[in-house]
């Protein structure tokens, strides 16, 4: 595998012409780039990264974002738009529902990376599938 010295594109055109659940643009040692597109109602699903921090813009669209200190507790709710951002710190329990009528367009910085290096989900189904063979669910 080659070593990547960086990255660079023009991350609001990249963000806004994705089409796929989630794609991996970029993989170091110690971040990774994501590009993700939610239809109107889907979301990420309830998560935590035990280990990882994540920051979030949305480039276009709006996101509802809950963010709890356990899986069954809802401790704060944020409502994004348009150019907002938000980070999650490593071991909050988190969710991004597109609250929209289009697509929710957004970007996530995850530090260390979270997903394997090239990942690409055309749909949620297709990213659960993955995350439970992963897993083990």
């Amino acid at each position: 595998m080659t070593e990547k010295l960086g990255w660079t594109a023009d991350i609001e055109r990249e963000t806004l012409q994705n089409e796929t659940f989630r794609t991996v643009l970029f993989t170091g040692s110690q971040m990774q780039l994501t590009v993700m597109s939610l239809l109107p109602g889907e979301e990420i699903g309830l998560e935590v990264h035990d280990d990882t921090d994540q920051f979030i813009r949305v480039e276009a669209g709006r996101a509802h974002v809950t963010f709890g200190r356990t899986e069954d507790t809802v401790d704060a709710t944020h409502e994004l738009s348009d150019d907002d951002a938000v980070i999650i710190a490593a071991g909050t329990w988190h969710n991004v529902v597109n609250a929209g009528d289009g697509p929710l367009k957004l970007y996530s910085l995850y530090s260390p990376p979270e997903h394997p290096d090239g990942t690409v989900h055309a749909t949620k189904a297709e990213a659960d599938a993955a995350e439970a063979e992963a897993h083990g669910h």
